[in-house]
């Protein structure tokens, strides 16, 4: 039994004014988001995962807007919300975002502390005279040492996963109900990046956070994800526990997503990339927005969207393979090899 829904979305279509043109970058997406899990938004590069979440915290660039649809939170549908002042009670505030990149999050020319204890006196968490203290807990909290110190360092005196634990910190500081992490460990070395995880899965029990990752990376998935969302050209394609995508996906985009992790190629033999190239959004796509890159399509696919199928109470899979008329087709050898545990992710 999933605990209390928090944010949920309904049929949301985002769209952006580019030279003249309308590109429709997020098309459609349902998606109910539970209190204290981990839910990972996975797909390739350009597939709308930031713009999503951007959403839920009023970020999207000006050129850009809500078209339809809800984002229902606290009783509040945020996809209505067309001022900065309207924002500025959820964002940062009640849903918090982590970018991949820290240096461009951070201003190069204020201190460290400085950043964090403005977020403190803005956000009215405590009055001036008292975020300092805060913010320098805040940075010990986060794995900064001699955090008493380093409070008036600036950002170019940090390293990168330095940097990415002080924008964690700027990100709790309000101790928010979402907490969002736009592929917080991309700018960083193997071993950096397990620590990040670590303190943002930490941080998340401590504080009773519910957190989305933004993430390409397939094995972050598997560490921290209790659910993963598979998008795809704008639209949430899969949709389960992280155990039934990872070992019973039913999207041929799935299949190919998992298909192509490298441990899961066979010695000697060309490892598995998907052919062709995403759609472009600035057109209207008719039927599956991947059946042009899938071996697997029915004519079907080419000419009406697919609606979501129900596998079980907690994973749907948005592809005609599922309907009871399609004829059955069997999913890669690479799946079957994850499936059975012959490849661990």
């Amino acid at each position: 039994m999933p605990n209390k829904t928090i944010l949920s979305v309904k049929d949301l279509v985002v769209e952006f004014k580019l030279r003249g043109k309308i590109l429709t970058p997020i098309r459609n997406i349902f998606m109910d988001l539970y209190e204290g899990e981990t839910l990972a938004i996975a797909g390739e590069s350009g597939s709308g995962k930031s713009v999503f979440t951007k959403t839920f915290i009023g970020m999207l660039d000006k050129n850009g807007r809500v078209r339809s649809g809800e984002i229902m939170f606290d009783g509040q549908d945020l996809a209505k919300y067309k001022t900065e002042k309207q924002w500025l009670n959820i964002r940062g505030k009640r849903i918090a975002m982590v970018f991949q990149d820290p240096m461009t999050s951070l201003n190069p020319l204020l201190s460290i502390g400085t950043q964090i204890s403005e977020v403190l006196v803005q956000h009215n968490i405590c009055p001036k005279h008292e975020a300092k203290e805060r913010a320098i807990k805040l940075l010990d909290d986060v794995g900064i040492i001699d955090a008493a110190n380093r409070y008036n360092n600036y950002p170019h005196q940090f390293s990168g996963g330095m940097r990415q634990r002080v924008v964690i910190a700027i990100a709790i500081a309000c101790q928010p109900d979402i907490l969002i992490c736009d592929e917080p460990t991309t700018a960083l070395d193997v071993t950096i990046q397990a620590q990040i995880v670590a303190l943002i899965r930490r941080l998340q029990k401590e504080l009773n956070i519910t957190v989305i990752y933004i993430t390409h990376d397939l094995g972050v998935v598997a560490t921290v994800a209790d659910r993963v969302a598979i998008m795809y050209s704008g639209q949430i394609v899969e949709y389960g526990l992280c155990e039934e995508i990872f070992y019973d996906p039913r999207h041929p985009y799935t299949w190919a997503l998992l298909s192509s992790l490298p441990q899961l190629g066979i010695k000697g033999e060309e490892l598995y990339s998907i052919k062709g190239v995403p759609p472009n959004l600035f057109h209207e796509i008719i039927g599956d927005a991947f059946a042009p890159r899938n071996p697997q399509a029915l004519e079907v696919d080419f000419v009406e969207d697919p609606p979501f199928f129900k596998v079980s109470d907690t994973h749907f899979a948005k592809t005609w393979l599922l309907d009871h008329r399609a004829p059955k087709t069997p999913p890669p050898a690479a799946i079957d090899r994850l499936k059975t545990g012959e490849w661990v992710i």
